[in-house]
């Protein structure tokens, strides 16, 4: 049965830098994919281009149980080293709002990169890989003995330190799985609540028609939840609301929660109509709020919230609806009926229960030589490369102790 020092169960981003940190203290480093090819959450994240860290990457940015358990890794792999690897790769990248950093070129220069570092280090890699059965080290064999299924055909191997890189429930066409829960399961770990993060919302009240109308519109807006705010681009779908704003509140909102839009961010909108019925008294309504927004999303919200003053100039409507108008502007409240789910979420939030895991090491603490990094544990960052950036320090970290 072939030996390694470590199996790593995932080739994503957490996985292969795990694997060639360890394999670089000369380890002799397995790693295992179910998908055909590895990377692939990479390959299609941030539109092709892969949002691979951000230039300010702070805790407050990451969701938890433990909002402290994130820190120490961070610490120890930053966005400055993973920086400096794509810059020594010769990678191209820009940064865009809100200090997030793109390939300039193509998410795939990150997967070459990361597969160059594997190969230089020794690292073997196998893909079409499914895992059948973990047995854990026991007095007749102080190993980890796994159980494989590739092509068919039945394979075993053991290892001294297992890696728990698999993901989660998102995106399941990219290998999404909950097989990393399973064997957290098996071991005696905790989970904690898992749902569906920056992901778009859906209605199912009549705002779903008028997100069908206005499919493809794009409005910057102010979009809280639970006390959280982001002030981010929003974007009509067909389904309903999604866009940076809206992926970035939906990892705070649970069913039955109110949304609220603020339409004009940085504009007191009721002070600004009634100074506007001042100044512009023949003005129509419409056309003043035409300055501020799209006409076509003026015209949804003439027919919700001032019909029968459509065609009035603003000296004939009343400072009362005026006053009503600019409450909505500043804070439209919505009801959405659901997220898209799994299915789009560009993360799972939840996971493994950190309390069982050190901070330090990733190191399960009640079971030695098994690891968990990255996205199937319970920390989970905003949109904008905070992800990725956990990915490479989670895995990093695991990779300096296995």
């Amino acid at each position: 049965m072939p030996q390694y020092d470590v199996i790593i169960l995932g080739a994503g981003a957490s996985g292969l830098l795990c694997a060639f940190t360890a394999a670089r203290r000369g380890k002799r480093v397995l790693v295992l994919e179910k998908a055909n090819k590895v990377g692939k959450k990479i390959l299609m994240s941030g539109g092709g281009r892969c949002n691979f860290t951000n230039h300010f990457v702070e805790a407050e940015h990451f969701l938890s149980a433990n909002p402290h358990f994130c820190k120490s890794a961070l610490s120890r792999y930053t966005q400055w080293d993973f920086i400096a690897l794509v810059e020594q790769h010769r990678i191209g990248y820009e940064e865009r709002n809100h200090s997030q950093l793109f390939c300039t070129d193509s998410a795939k220069d990150i997967v070459a990169m990361l597969m160059t570092e594997c190969d230089n280090a020794g690292v073997e890699v196998i893909t079409h890989c499914e895992l059948s059965s973990v047995t854990a080290p026991d007095a007749q064999a102080p190993m980890y003995r796994l159980a494989m299924e590739q092509a068919g055909q039945a394979i075993h191997m053991q290892c001294t330190s297992l890696v728990v890189a698999t993901g989660a429930l998102s995106v399941p066409t990219l290998g999404g799985s909950g097989i990393g829960y399973d064997i957290a399961r098996q071991f005696g770990l905790a989970l904690t609540e898992r749902r569906a993060g920056l992901v778009p919302f859906m209605f199912s009240d009549s705002m779903k028609s008028l997100c069908e109308r206005l499919s493809g519109l794009a409005v910057a807006v102010t979009a809280t939840c639970n006390n959280q705010s982001f002030t981010e681009n929003m974007l009509f779908t067909h389904r309903g609301l999604s866009g940076p704003a809206i992926l970035q509140v939906s990892s705070y909102w649970y069913p039955g929660d109110p949304l609220s839009l603020d339409l004009m961010p940085g504009v007191a909108a009721t002070q600004w109509l009634l100074q506007a019925k001042q100044q512009h008294a023949k003005t129509r309504l419409r056309t003043l709020l035409g300055q501020k927004l799209p006409k076509a999303l003026v015209t949804e919200l003439q027919a919700l919230w001032w019909p029968q003053a459509q065609e009035s100039p603003l000296a004939e409507v009343s400072d009362r609806l005026l006053e009503e108008i600019g409450t909505r502007l500043n804070g439209w409240m919505l009801k959405p009926s659901a997220t898209e789910g799994y299915r789009t979420a560009e993360v799972t939030l939840g996971g493994v229960d950190t309390s069982g895991i050190s901070s330090k090491t990733m190191e399960t603490k009640h079971q030695p030589g098994l690891y968990f990094i990255g996205e199937v544990l319970d920390v989970t960052g905003h949109l904008g490369g905070f992800n990725f950036q956990w990915a490479w320090s989670s895995g990093h970290t695991a990779g300096l102790f296995v």
